[in-house]
C-alpha cells in the first residue's frame, strides 16, 4: 500500500494541471493592443539572390522590422546594408536570354548582367525614374521619366527621349498668319534695308543646316488638359501606346470635420466623390515611331456597345430615350498588352458601367482591332483575376501566338487561352470552384494557380501546364496558403494559418509531396496560448431560394438558459469569412469565443455577395441590398432556431460597415426577427456612398432610384423596433459619420425609442486604438446581455 502513494500523489498532481479552468475572456483583455496575441510575419518576398525576407516584429516594437529566413536556423534581422542594397526579385525584370536583367530603386534605373556579374546604375537624376524594362529587341531599356519614355542602349550607353509629351494645348496653326497689309509692310522693309535682308538670310540658312545635321525634331504630344498614363512600347520599339484621361472638373467632393486635433481648430478632411458624380473620360492612342503617325483605337464599333442595361426596362422613358440615340456607351482602358515579338497587342476595355469586358487585338501598323474575347454581365463584371472597371485583370501572353486570361464565362472564374490568328478560346480549368491567382513560370511551361478546389474555406497552389490538363496540388496544409515563388522557382514560401492559428511562415519544396517547414514561431504568445480557442465547426444550411449558405458555427459549452443566439455579418459584401484560415476579423473571432462562453451560439455567415463562391453568389444582391443578403441571415436564424435549440425570441445580429447596414436593413424590414442588433459605422443610404463599388451593385441614383430606394436603410427607419446600438467613427473617410447624423435625426423624427449612437471621434473606418475597441465592444455585450438573456 506504501508504494502507491507516490504514483497516486504524482496522478492527482498531474491531473491538477491539466485540468485548470481556462483563463475567463474580457472585453479589456480581447480588446488590448492586438501585440498580445503574438507577431506573425508579413509580406514575404525573394532578394533576386534567392533569400527570403519577411516583415517580423518579435521584439514587439513599434513597427515590424526586416528580417531573412536561414536554413536551419533562426530568422535573422536584416541590418541597414542589407536593407540598402536588397533588391527584390518581383521588381526585376529579364532579357528573353535570361543572362541579364533591370530594376529600379530609390528611382534610378540599374543593369545588371550575370557572366561576368556586372552591375550598372544607369540613371542617377532628380526625377524619379519607374518601370525600367527591354525593349528594342532586347538591345535598349526603356524606363518612364515624368511621364516620358526615354531609351539607353546596351552598347553606347546614349540615351534618348521617346516621348515627348506637352502640357497645354498645341500651337494654333497660323495663328500669325500675316494680311495683305501686314505683307506690304515686311515686303518693303528688306527692300530698302539690306542689313535686314542679309540677316534674314543668315537665319534661313542656319536652320537649313541645323534640320540636316540634327534630323527630324520629336514630335511633340500636346495633353491640352488631360493626364497621360499607361504609356507603353512594343518590343522591337517601334509602335508606344498610350492612354489620356480627362479629368471630370465637375465632380464635387465631400469634407469630414475633424473635431480633435493637435491645432485646437476643427480641421477639414478632404474626402471623395458621391455615387453618381460626373466621371472621367478616357482615350487610347498608338504611336508609330517610324512613320511618324498616330492613331486612336475608337470603341464605338464593340459589340454590345449600343445596347441598353437592362434594367432600364424597369424605366421605360429611359430606354426608349437610349434606343432613339443609339449613343455608345462610353468605356475605359484598364490595359495594352504588346506581343513578345511583332506588332500586336491586346488590350482590356471595360464599359464604363462595368456590364462589359471585351478583350481586343490591336494591330499597330493598321490601327484596326478585332474581338478576342466579349464577357458581359447584366449585374457587373467582376471575380478573381478578372478585376472591374478600374482595372485588376490577370493575363499575358504565353507566345506571339496566344494569350491567357481569367473570365467567369462559366459561372466561376477560370483560366483560358485564345489564339490571336483565330480567335478560338480553349479553357484550361473548369469546375465549381475558382482561380484565385495565376502567374506563368518563368520558362513558360506551367501556370503557378492558387484555388479553392478542395474547398470554398481552402486555399491551395497548384501547378498547371501551360496546354491544360492536371492540377497538380503543392500545398497540403489544411487552411490557407499564401505562396510566394523563389526566383528560380525551386522553392516556395508560406503563409499559412489555420481557423484557432494565427500566420506563420514556412518554407517547401516547389513539388507535390514536399513537406513544409516552419521559419517562424512567434505567432502566438503565452498568454493567447493560456485559453483554449475554438475551432469554428463549418456548417451549411439552406437558403429560402434552395441555394446553400456556408456559415462558422461557435457552439456554448453550456447554453445560456434562455438560450440566446448572436449572428454576425462581415464587411466589404465581397469578402470571405467562412474559412479555414485565421480570419482579419480576429476581434471578433475572440469575442464570439467570449459570447460562446456566456451561453451563447454564434453564427458568422458568408451571405450572398461573399466571395469564394462564383458569379451567382457575388451578383445575388444586383439592384436589391438587404435583399438575398439579408433573407440569408434570416433563413440563418431560422436553422439555429430548428437545429440548434436557440430561443426565437433572443436572436441579435452585429456586424461592421457592410455588417452594419445589414444590421439597419435587419431592424428596419424584419422586426422581430432580431431583438437586438448593434451596426457598426455602417452605411445608411447608398447614395452618400462612393462610386466605384456602389455603381456596379445598384447603378447610379438618377438612373436607377428603384435600386437606391429599396436598398438604403433611411427610407426604411418608421419600421424600427427592438434594441439598437449605432456605434460610429467620427473621422470615418470611407462611410462617413454624416451617415447615422442623418439617420438619427430620421429616427428623432419618427419618435422611435430604444436606440443610441455612440461616437468615437479619432476614429476612421477601420478602429485603431484598444480603447475606441474596448468601448465599443463592452457596448455590444452589454446590449446582448440585457436584452437576449431573457
Amino acid at each position: 500500500m506504501k508504494r502507491m502513494v507516490l504514483p497516486l500523489l504524482l496522478m492527482f498532481s498531474l491531473a491538477g494541471q491539466t485540468q485548470q479552468p481556462a483563463p475567463e475572456l474580457t472585453v479589456d483583455m480581447i480588446m488590448r493592443d492586438p501585440k498580445w496575441i503574438g507577431t506573425s510575419p508579413s509580406n514575404p518576398f525573394w532578394s533576386n539572390e534567392g533569400r527570403l525576407y519577411f516583415s517580423w516584429n518579435p521584439e514587439k516594437a513599434l513597427s515590424d522590422s526586416l528580417y531573412f529566413a536561414m536554413p536551419g536556423a533562426s530568422p535573422v534581422k536584416a541590418s541597414w546594408a542589407d536593407r540598402q542594397a536588397l533588391v527584390d526579385h518581383a521588381d526585376c525584370e529579364y532579357n528573353k536570354a535570361g543572362n541579364a536583367y533591370t530594376y529600379v530603386k530609390n528611382g534610378d534605373v540599374f543593369y545588371v548582367t550575370l557572366k561576368p556579374f556586372r552591375q550598372l546604375k544607369v540613371t542617377q537624376t532628380l526625377e524619379p525614374e519607374t518601370m525600367s524594362h527591354f525593349a528594342f529587341n532586347d538591345m535598349k531599356l526603356v524606363f518612364l521619366r515624368s511621364q516620358n519614355l526615354f531609351s539607353w542602349d546596351l552598347k553606347t550607353g546614349e540615351t534618348v527621349q521617346l516621348t515627348n509629351f506637352q502640357k497645354g494645348a498645341a500651337p494654333a496653326k497660323d495663328a500669325k498668319k500675316d494680311g495683305i497689309q501686314e505683307k506690304w509692310l515686311k515686303d518693303d522693309q528688306l527692300k530698302y534695308f539690306e542689313v535686314l535682308r542679309l540677316r534674314k538670310n543668315k537665319r534661313e540658312v542656319g536652320d537649313s543646316l541645323q534640320k540636316q545635321f540634327s534630323g527630324k525634331p520629336l514630335r511633340a504630344i500636346y495633353l491640352e488638359e488631360k493626364n497621360v498614363g499607361m504609356v507603353s512600347i512594343s518590343a522591337d520599339g517601334r509602335f508606344i501606346s498610350y492612354r489620356l484621361t480627362k479629368p471630370a472638373v465637375s465632380a464635387r467632393s465631400t469634407i469630414v470635420p475633424n473635431y480633435v486635433t493637435e491645432s485646437g481648430f476643427t480641421e477639414d478632411i478632404p474626402a471623395r466623390t458621391k455615387v453618381g458624380a460626373p466621371s472621367t473620360s478616357q482615350e487610347l492612342f498608338i504611336f508609330d515611331t517610324r512613320l511618324d503617325t498616330i492613331f486612336q483605337v475608337t470603341t464605338d464599333s464593340l459589340p454590345g456597345i449600343r445596347n441598353a442595361p437592362e434594367y432600364f426596362k424597369d424605366y421605360p422613358g429611359q430606354q426608349a430615350d437610349q434606343q432613339k440615340k443609339n449613343a455608345p456607351r462610353t468605356s475605359n482602358f484598364t490595359a495594352l498588352t504588346w506581343s513578345p515579338s511583332g506588332y500586336r497587342a491586346v488590350a482590356d476595355i471595360r464599359s464604363t458601367d462595368n456590364k462589359d469586358r471585351w478583350l481586343v487585338l490591336v494591330n499597330g501598323l493598321t490601327g484596326k482591332y478585332s474581338v478576342l474575347d466579349h464577357q458581359h454581365d447584366s449585374a457587373w463584371i467582376g471575380g478573381p483575376g478578372i478585376g472591374g472597371s478600374y482595372g485588376g485583370g490577370n493575363y499575358g501572353w504565353l507566345d506571339a501566338e496566344h494569350f491567357w486570361f481569367q473570365s467567369e464565362k462559366t459561372g466561376f472564374s477560370h483560366l483560358y487561352r485564345v489564339s490571336v490568328s483565330t480567335a478560338e478560346i480553349r479553357p484550361l480549368t473548369s469546375g465549381k470552384f475558382e482561380i484565385q491567382n495565376a502567374r506563368l513560370s518563368a520558362n513558360r511551361q506551367f501556370f503557378y494557380l492558387t484555388s479553392n478546389e478542395v474547398h470554398p474555406g481552402e486555399q491551395h497552389f497548384y501547378r498547371l501546364p501551360v496546354n491544360g490538363g492536371t492540377m497538380e496540388r503543392i500545398t497540403s496544409m489544411t487552411g490557407a496558403n499564401q505562396v510566394t515563388i523563389s526566383p528560380d522557382e525551386k522553392k516556395v514560401a508560406i503563409l499559412y494559418s489555420y481557423s484557432n492559428k494565427p500566420w506563420e511562415l514556412y518554407l517547401q519544396d516547389n513539388k507535390p509531396g514536399s513537406k513544409a517547414v516552419q521559419v517562424t514561431n512567434k505567432a502566438v504568445s503565452e498568454a493567447f496560448a493560456g485559453y483554449p480557442w475554438r475551432d469554428p465547426e463549418l456548417v451549411t444550411f439552406k437558403a429560402r431560394d434552395g441555394a446553400t449558405v456556408y456559415a462558422r458555427l461557435y457552439k456554448p459549452s453550456n447554453p445560456h438558459p434562455s438560450r440566446p443566439a448572436v449572428i454576425f455579418v462581415h464587411g466589404a459584401g465581397y469578402l470571405q469569412n467562412v474559412h479555414k484560415w485565421w480570419s482579419s476579423y480576429f476581434r471578433e473571432y475572440m469575442f464570439h469565443n467570449l459570447l460562446a462562453d456566456k451561453g451563447y451560439t454564434v453564427l458568422d455567415i458568408d451571405y450572398r455577395a461573399s466571395s469564394g463562391y462564383g458569379r451567382d453568389w457575388r451578383t445575388g444582391i444586383y439592384r436589391f441590398m438587404g435583399g438575398k443578403d439579408l433573407t440569408d441571415h434570416i433563413d440563418g436564424a431560422g436553422w439555429l432556431v430548428n437545429n440548434q435549440g436557440v430561443n426565437a425570441r433572443n436572436i441579435g445580429i452585429y456586424g461592421g460597415s457592410y455588417g452594419g447596414f445589414i444590421t439597419l436593413m435587419a431592424m428596419f424590414t424584419t422586426p422581430g426577427v432580431f431583438a437586438s442588433g448593434a451596426a457598426l459605422r455602417p452605411v445608411t443610404d447608398w447614395a452618400h456612398y462612393n462610386h466605384g463599388y456602389t455603381s456596379n451593385i445598384l447603378n447610379e441614383p438618377v438612373t436607377d432610384s428603384i435600386a437606391y430606394r429599396r436598398s438604403s436603410p433611411i427610407y426604411h427607419a418608421e419600421g424600427f423596433k427592438g434594441n439598437l446600438l449605432i456605434c460610429h467613427g467620427m473621422v470615418d473617410v470611407n462611410v462617413h459619420y454624416e451617415d447615422v447624423v442623418r439617420l438619427g435625426q430620421r429616427l428623432i423624427e419618427l419618435g422611435k425609442e430604444n436606440w443610441e449612437i455612440a461616437s468615437y471621434p479619432v476614429e476612421d473606418h477601420g478602429f485603431v486604438e484598444p480603447s475606441s475597441w474596448t468601448d465599443e465592444y463592452k457596448r455590444i455585450l452589454k446590449l446582448f446581455e440585457q436584452t437576449l438573456k431573457q
